[in-house]
């Protein structure tokens, strides 16, 4: 029912057509949209009902991703009412109650260098007084400028590498010394490098424990590439209607060239791959839901299958589409470009290979 009435709405609200109008204007998404998401509950799909949410799950919360991966809906979702509201929840944050409401929207500002690396970071937080001094910077911060709000991932003791030693903050995202750079990325979604330059923070601010923040960052991360994994899955599938559609009603020599077998394997091929990392990411969100604290493994099966899926998809669909496939006037080039960009957010293949292999004790 929750896909249904998704598919349904964004099919009216959100079509791929969205995405180009979006660029267009200089904008990475449509307030107005995230306002009707809002007000539909999913905003809130990982809040508890106490401050306002609907809590119905990672699994869920993974439906709607793949439901707005399959048009490429351009929203704050998983930086807010999946990572976000994750973290803070894990935190019994007061702030909960306005992600569920759409009163705020929120960024994760963790990576500095090309790769994701949590335990990286570098970007200091210093003790000053009663609070601290935050400086550094941050890169490739997803919806970094116009989120309302950041959570800043500072290193208040050890050194880049250590787990231990890292703090996570909540800030207001106009908090003087705190520079915000939009990159344009392939994807025309909102991407954002930070400076930050004497930034005080108040023990406030603080999300969780000083120097144990990947207690609450962890499954944060955890729900995000999950949620990340089922838009990508999503995206596949909107990339392969594309081209079923296209095989179809394309003729070259005097039929269809869907009739040709070789491309007929290679459809077959391609939807059995989708199929696999469906169930791949159905299991990621009931472990999410069922045991937390065990579900690193399922969550970076899928989400490198869906890495390795998405690239699959889009690059089949602009082989099968020809020349056309390769123009920006046709939307495939959209799917091929998110594909992208998916693929290196909170962890590329290798990352999430690596990830699979320690656990599997190699």
């Amino acid at each position: 029912m929750l896909r249904d009435a998704a598919r349904g709405f964004l099919a009216d609200a959100s079509p791929v057509s969205a995405l180009r109008a979006n660029r267009a204007a200089g904008r990475p998404y449509d307030p107005g949209l995230w306002r009707d998401m809002a007000q539909m509950g999913w905003a809130g799909v990982l809040v508890p009902e106490e401050a306002g949410g609907s809590d119905m799950g990672h699994r869920a919360a993974g439906i709607l991703a793949e439901e707005m991966g399959e048009v490429l809906a351009a929203s704050p979702y998983l930086s807010t009412a999946v990572i976000a509201a994750t973290a803070l929840r894990a935190a019994a944050h007061a702030r909960l109650s306005d992600i569920a409401g759409g009163d705020v929207t929120y960024a994760l500002a963790v990576d500095e260098g090309t790769k994701h690396a949590p335990e990286a970071t570098a970007l200091r937080a210093e003790a000053s007084g009663n609070g601290f001094r935050l400086t550094g910077q941050k890169r490739f911060v997803a919806d970094g400028a116009s989120a309302t709000r950041l959570l800043v991932l500072a290193r208040t003791s050890g050194n880049p590498g250590d787990a231990q030693g890292l703090t996570l903050f909540d800030l207001g995202a106009e908090r003087d010394g705190l520079t915000r750079t939009a990159r344009a990325t392939i994807d025309s979604r909102d991407h954002a490098h930070l400076d930050l330059h004497d930034v005080a923070a108040t023990g406030a601010d603080v999300v969780g424990e000083v120097d144990d923040a990947m207690t609450i960052l962890r499954p944060a991360l955890n729900a995000g590439q999950a949620a990340l994994a089922g838009e990508m899955l999503g995206l596949s599938a909107g990339a392969f209607g594309m081209t079923a559609a296209y095989l179809k009603e394309r003729k070259q020599f005097g039929r269809t060239i869907g009739s040709f077998q070789a491309l007929q394997h290679r459809a077959a091929h391609l939807w059995s791959e989708i199929e696999i990392t469906a169930s791949a990411i159905a299991n990621a969100g009931r472990v999410l839901d069922e045991t937390p604290s065990e579900a690193a493994l399922a969550v970076s099966v899928a989400k490198a299958r869906a890495t390795a899926t998405a690239k699959l998809a889009v690059s089949e669909g602009v082989q099968m589409h020809g020349g056309i496939g390769m123009t920006d006037d046709f939307d495939m080039g959209f799917f091929m470009k998110r594909a992208r960009v998916g693929a290196e957010w909170l962890g590329d293949y290798g990352y999430h290979a690596a990830r699979v292999a320690a656990a599997r004790g190699f």
